[in-house]
């Protein structure tokens, strides 16, 4: 199987076939311009602000944060600002950028309209009353919605090479294609099936969130234990590619663990990884080294809950965690640490239709160690990496190809390891491809079908120096970044491809 296809689909009807970053927000940057001309024009004839009122403004970029900044009675020169704190070429707004006063000359303000005018070129608005822009198309033809920015510059060429048209208000009802980055109730109460695409299965998250999948899987488990067995896919235990696991949000599980480790097994010099369910990038991930880490998580814990009945609010549950036992033993290549991210489509799901697609390999920065305290040396994402020091350097390192990968593995590894030629693309592929489809049958009769429905999932895998795969976890609307030559050849592709047996099977 070559890693550059999907595999080809073996089953079909309602059963599987098999061949083996947010929201909908639009990054616009003539928020600033049209927040300060708005406001300019709304307190016109005002030429003192009032002392201690506060200002703010949305600061529309990649985090799309809000900064607020006192004015403290005093007037600001709003003429002297520079031009790219007003607005950058790529609509995004600068983290330095200045609040504008209520008070604006008439030659301001006539500044302000040209720059918006200029900006909508690029990046057409819809009013917060749903009125539209001169730029959003109308009458007969083929639209699509794009929400969000990750992979922006692969869809929308993608779309435009049809000949379909961008429209920008979320609230239009006549697209073909609708790509969000998340999900919202109003895109799938007026879906027609059949008619339209629609990309994410709106309760993808029994799959894709830590605790959605560890809830499938058991739950498949205690079905599939009652049930006898026939021909087909020999079912996996979920000990033979899920790390031992715990939820911490369930008292019992919680319990179990901390009688485990601060009882039988204390000492034993177990490491633990601690993840939060709903969270990506390795953001609120942390290590649990020894007994004395696992007793002040305990506390901690404890602490929270106490907290948590005297609050004011208790009703705004804190995020929920797992605690997943550490592969202390993962393979290296060239002496780092490396997992592999590989892809699963479901291009449609009446009847499923599911693919499996060869991604890439992500490594770390530094040399292995198992006692480092920087989690770049134990996380190998691409949004962990950045973070070194030495990641503009060596960034063409940290992303191999499957080719690249297999090659390594066969030149050291197959003759001590006794491997097969090319285990990487047959029979660590099969495997991985084994573990999806199990996953897969663990939540296929909860998914909401609908013709038109589709989802990209991305799936981490880890390699022990045994060579047994552990899935680390599946990932909804995977990074679609192309920062690297590998990446550039990957997932351009990955995506295309996507959206094409989307359309294919829809």
């Amino acid at each position: 199987m070559s890693s550059a296809s999907w595999g080809e689909p073996a089953q079909r009807s309602e059963e599987c076939v098999t061949g083996q970053p947010q929201g909908e927000e639009r990054v616009c940057g003539n928020a600033t311009v049209t927040e300060e001309l708005e406001e300019a024009e709304s307190e016109c004839g005002k030429d003192e602000v009032q002392g201690g009122k506060e200002g703010t403004l949305e600061h529309v970029g990649e985090d799309k944060q809000q900064k607020t900044m006192k004015t403290h009675g005093r007037r600001q020169d709003t003429q002297g600002m520079n031009e790219k704190q007003v607005i950058q070429a790529d609509g995004a707004a600068p983290a330095s950028i200045c609040l504008a006063e209520p008070y604006l000359s008439v030659s301001r303000r006539s500044t302000l309209k040209q720059q918006r005018r200029a900006v909508q070129v690029h990046c057409p608005q819809v009013d917060k009353d749903g009125d539209k822009h001169p730029d959003e198309p109308q009458g007969p033809g083929t639209f699509f919605f794009f929400g969000g920015g990750n992979g922006a510059s692969i869809v929308i060429p993608y779309c435009e090479s049809k000949g379909w048209q961008r429209i920008y208000d979320k609230t239009r009802e006549d697209y073909k294609l609708k790509w969000c980055e998340l999900k919202a109730p109003r895109t799938y109460n007026s879906f027609r099936a059949g008619e339209q695409l629609v990309y994410q299965i709106p309760n993808n998250k029994v799959l894709t969130t830590k605790i959605g999948l560890l809830n499938s899987l058991r739950e498949y488990d205690r079905v599939c234990s009652k049930v006898k067995q026939g021909q087909g896919l020999r079912k996996l235990k979920m000990e033979e590619f899920i790390p031992d696991t715990f939820r911490m949000d369930v008292k019992d599980e919680r319990e179990a663990f901390f009688a485990q480790e601060e009882g039988l097994h204390a000492g034993k010099g177990n490491m633990w990884i601690c993840k939060p369910t709903g969270l990506n990038q390795g953001r609120g991930i942390f290590l649990l080294r020894n007994l004395e880490d696992i007793i002040a998580f305990r506390a901690k814990i404890e602490n929270k809950a106490d907290g948590l009945e005297n609050r004011r609010f208790p009703f705004r549950v804190p995020q929920a965690q797992i605690i997943q036992q550490y592969i202390q033993n993962p393979l290296l290549l060239k002496g780092k640490k490396f997992d592999v991210r590989s892809y699963f489509l479901i291009a449609c799901t009446t009847p499923y239709m599911v693919f499996f697609r060869h991604g890439y390999v992500r490594l770390t920065c530094d040399l292995y160690d198992p006692d480092s305290f920087n989690l770049s040396a134990h996380l190998t994402n691409q949004y962990m990496q950045k973070k070194n020091p030495l990641y503009n350097m060596l960034k063409e390192e940290t992303v191999w190809s499957m080719e690249r990968f297999n090659a390594y593995v066969n030149e050291n590894f197959m003759e001590p390891k006794d491997l097969p030629k090319d285990w990487v693309l047959n029979v660590f592929a099969k495997r991985m491809q084994q573990i999806m489809i199990q996953c897969f049958l663990a939540v296929k009769s909860k998914l909401e079908c609908k013709l038109g429905y589709f989802d990209l999932i991305g799936c981490d895998f880890l390699i022990d120096e045994d060579f047994k795969v552990w899935l680390l976890e599946m990932n909804c609307n995977p990074a679609l970044h192309t920062n690297c030559e590998v990446l550039k050849e990957v997932v351009p592709r990955t995506v295309t491809e996507t959206l094409g047996k989307a359309n294919l099977h829809s």
